[in-house]
């Protein structure tokens, strides 16, 4: 059986104020040429489908559409659960008429949760969907204190192997951050507040593969637990990383074999340091399709640096000083805007950062006096 192993798409995410839902479309679109190009035989979406519990209407019409081809036009069975983003109660509509389609959803944690059961020439191959559980939910459920999610996780794997032949292929599809897995900051959001939120690799000892969800870089725990990794790049601490999905063979005996193919970013996330002269003197060829992040190491602030910079970087979403002082920043007309001071104050902070020097007094009363006079012909007209 050939599987393709994805996960962390979150539809519907922003990014610095921008939406990425044109880019996740043109991601899915070469996850779907994949798919077809591999020739593989069922997808598994290890969590996080959405960004958000409650995601925008353009995020779910594409995932309408994302499965329609994968499950009516490619004729694929999809096995998809809900990560820690995800609103597992609205995840789960639906999910007894969908699975008549061969489209299994796990979205609320259940009791009685079954696995499912898909063929090959050799045979049965059983999928444990292990839906993201919180402790009290599985305390819930279970009856019994599961005091963290390392806990909660071996109560689901307990359940599901109950109803799986001991012989039988099994492979695991679960949310979760496994123990000495790399994490990316600012990425991932913590599955809890405090306490303990991994889980022991060996919890997936039974398993022929782990599709593994949750963290945003491509990386194995072993050779037959995985993450795939996100569809984008959503932070920049993730502009290093290269996105991929996994295509994993599993033969007869449950042996696993495993590619993994990259995925291209319509926009890549570019850092870039230096002075302004330094990044101003580059191509603007290598970066008209990037997200920049800028750092500038002049000692002092340069007058409409974002402005200028954008000739050779149109799409810089965040610009910072890395050498200012926290007195320096004060004094930038980025930050005097931000605080929606007056008019004065503006003048006077831009006067500064131009000047390095205060207005002398003469020289503010002149000013106050041209500021009243605005402010009064602007009355009257």
């Amino acid at each position: 059986m050939r599987i393709l192993h994805t996960s962390d798409w979150h539809l519907g995410r922003s990014f610095h104020g921008l939406h990425l839902l044109e880019d996740q479309a043109v991601v899915l679109a070469q996850i779907l040429q994949i798919a077809k190009d591999s020739k593989v035989d069922v997808v598994v979406v290890a969590g996080d489908i959405y960004d958000r519990a409650v995601p925008p209407t353009d995020a779910v019409g594409l995932l309408n559409a994302t499965l329609e081809e994968l499950i009516l036009n490619l004729h694929l069975p999809v096995i998809l659960i809900a990560g820690n983003h995800d609103n597992p109660d609205r995840l789960n509509f639906g999910q007894a008429l969908f699975a008549q389609k061969q489209l299994y959803i796990y979205g609320t944690v259940m009791a009685n949760a079954t696995p499912v059961a898909l063929e090959d020439k050799y045979g049965s191959v059983y999928f444990a969907p292990l839906t993201y559980c919180e402790p009290l939910t599985a305390t819930e459920l279970s009856g019994e204190k599961q005091p963290n999610h390392d806990a909660a996780l071996a109560w689901q794997i307990k359940q599901m192997l109950a109803q799986i032949p001991a012989d039988a292929r099994k492979i695991a599809v679960a949310h979760a951050f496994v123990a000495g897995a790399m994490p990316t900051p600012d990425s991932e959001r913590p599955l809890a507040v405090g306490g303990a939120t991994t889980v022991e690799l060996k919890n997936f000892e039974p398993f022929n593969y782990t599709a593994l969800g949750h963290l945003h870089a491509t990386q194995n725990c072993s050779p037959i637990v995985r993450y795939s990794g996100s569809l984008l790049k959503y932070s920049f601490a993730e502009a290093t990383q290269k996105k991929a999905v996994h295509i994993v063979d599993l033969d007869g005996s449950g042996a696993a074999k495993v590619e993994t193919i990259a995925l291209t970013q319509p926009h890549d996330l570019i850092r870039l340091k230096g002075s302004f002269q330094e990044l101003l003197a580059k191509d603007p060829a290598d970066y008209a399709a990037a997200y920049m992040q800028l750092a500038l190491t002049d000692a002092a602030p340069i007058l409409d640096a974002k402005h200028k910079l954008e000739t050779v970087y149109p799409q810089i979403l965040e610009l910072t000083y890395e050498r200012l002082t926290p007195a320096q920043k004060e004094l930038s007309v980025e930050a005097a805007q931000k605080k929606k001071v007056s008019s004065h104050e503006l003048f006077s902070t831009f006067f500064q950062a131009v000047n390095e020097r205060k207005l002398e007094t003469t020289e503010d009363t002149l000013l106050r006096q041209a500021l009243t006079h605005l402010e009064d012909k602007g009355r009257r007209a």
